[in-house]
C-alpha cells in the first residue's frame, strides 16, 4: 500500500509539536478515528486480494500502533509539563509560622437550648416538636384563648396571607409553643412528660422584645399531679441552670387562659453597681408563667379532665441567655455581628450535660 511513509511522517511530526490536549485530541480523530486516515485505510483491505492483504494489513496495524503510542506518550508530557508549571507558580514557605486556626462559635441561643434540654432531660423530660405555622385552632382555640383576646388581633400576631374567597380557618406564625402540647398529647396520649423548644413569633419590637425569639414549654400529666411538683421542678431548674443551691423563687398569683390556677415566677436577685446578680439580694425578677393545665386544653386534646391532670411553663430561652450571660440587647442576638457572637459564644466542642457541668 503507497503513501504509509508520507501518512506517518505526517501525524507524528503533528503529535511532536502538539501544544495541548485539544490539538492532540483532533491529531488521534484524524488519524485514528473512526473517519481517520489511517482508519479509512483499513477499510480498503476488503477490496484487495490475499497477497496484497498480507503485506497491507500488518503495515497499517503497525502504523495505527505506532500513532497511539505516540499519542499516550505526548499525552503524558502534556500532564508533566502543566503539572511541572502548577507546582512553579503554586508553593509554600514551610518555615513561615503557621495562621492561628479559625474555629466558629456556638450561638448563645443554641447553647442554652442544649442547656435547658439537658437539664429537663434528667428530670425525665422528653424533647417534642410542632410546626412554626399553626391553625388558629392550634394556636388560639384549643388553648382557651377567647376569640375577643387582644393576642388575636393584628397588631400582636402575624396572619398568614389567604384568599377572600378562602373558607377555611386562618393560620399564624405561632405566638408560643403551647399548640405543641395539644399535638403531643392528641398523637401520644397521656400520662407525658415533655419540654417544647423552639421559635414564636409576635409583633413587638425593642430592647427586651423581637418579631422572632425562642420559647421553651412544659407539659407534665398525670393522675396526681400538684402545683408542688411544678414548684419542686422549676427550682431544680433554676439550680442547675444558674449553679446556684438554694435560690429562692416566688409564685405569684396570675392569669393565663390555658392553665387555672396560673402563677408567674420570679426569682431572687439585686443590682450591684448597675449589674444583675442571680440568687442574692432582697429583689425578685420574673422569668416565667406557669400553672396547672386547664381542663379546657385536656379536652381539646382528647384528654379527660376529670381522670388527669397536670402542670405547664413557659420561658423565653433568650431571655434566659441574657440573664445568665449578661447580654444587654436582645436585639443584638439577631444581628449576624460576627464580633458580638466571637464574645458571646461559645465553643463548637463544648456540650453541655449534666454529668459535665452546664456551667464549663
Amino acid at each position: 500500500m503507497d503513501g504509509l511513509d508520507a501518512v506517518k511522517a505526517k501525524y507524528l511530526g503533528g503529535i511532536a509539536e502538539a501544544a495541548d490536549d485539544s490539538a492532540l485530541e483532533e491529531l488521534r480523530l484524524a488519524a485514528v478515528g473512526k473517519k481517520g486516515e489511517v482508519s479509512l485505510k483499513m477499510r480498503e483491505l476488503g477490496k484487495m486480494t490475499p497477497d496484497e492483504r498480507q503485506v497491507a494489513g500488518p503495515a497499517l496495524n503497525a502504523l495505527k500502533n505506532e500513532i497511539n503510542s505516540a499519542l499516550a506518550a505526548k499525552k503524558e508530557a502534556l500532564e508533566d509539563a502543566a503539572l511541572n508549571e502548577r507546582l512553579q507558580s503554586e508553593w509554600i514557605d514551610v518555615s513561615l509560622a503557621g495562621r492561628p486556626r479559625r474555629e466558629g462559635t456556638i450561638h448563645p441561643v443554641s447553647q442554652v437550648t442544649e442547656e435547658v434540654t439537658a437539664i429537663f432531660a434528667d428530670l425525665g423530660f422528653s424533647v417534642a416538636e410542632g410546626p412554626q405555622i399553626e391553625s388558629d385552632w392550634y394556636n388560639f382555640d384549643a388553648l382557651n384563648i377567647a376569640p375577643e383576646h387582644p393576642a388575636r388581633q393584628e397588631h400582636d400576631t402575624f396572619y398568614m396571607h389567604r384568599d377572600e374567597s378562602d373558607d377555611r380557618p386562618p393560620h399564624v406564625l405561632r405566638t408560643h409553643t403551647s399548640p405543641v402540647q395539644i399535638r403531643h398529647m392528641e398523637k401520644h396520649g397521656v400520662p407525658c412528660r415533655i419540654i417544647a423548644p423552639g421559635r414564636v413569633y409576635r409583633a413587638d419590637y425593642d430592647q427586651t422584645h423581637t418579631p422572632m425569639f425562642h420559647q421553651i414549654e412544659g407539659l407534665a400529666i398525670d393522675k396526681d399531679i400538684s402545683m408542688a411538683n411544678l414548684k419542686w421542678v422549676l427550682e431544680e431548674f433554676f439550680a442547675a441552670f444558674f449553679d446556684l443551691d438554694g435560690i429562692k423563687t416566688r409564685f405569684r398569683a396570675s392569669h393565663f387562659p390555658f392553665t387555672e390556677p396560673s402563677a408567674e415566677v420570679d426569682i431572687q436577685c439585686s443590682w450591684v453597681d448597675g449589674q444583675l446578680r442571680i440568687g442574692e439580694g432582697d429583689g425578685w425578677m420574673e422569668v416565667l408563667g406557669s400553672g396547672m393545665v386547664h381542663p379546657h386544653v385536656l379536652r381539646s386534646a382528647g384528654v379527660d379532665p376529670d381522670e388527669w391532670q397536670g402542670f405547664a411553663f413557659g420561658m423565653g430561652i433568650d431571655r434566659l441567655a441574657m440573664l445568665k450571660y449578661g447580654i444587654p440587647d436582645l436585639r443584638a442576638f439577631f444581628d449576624s455581628d460576627l464580633r458580638w457572637l466571637r464574645h458571646y459564644g461559645f465553643a463548637c466542642l463544648d456540650q453541655p450535660s449534666i454529668h459535665a457541668g452546664v456551667n464549663r
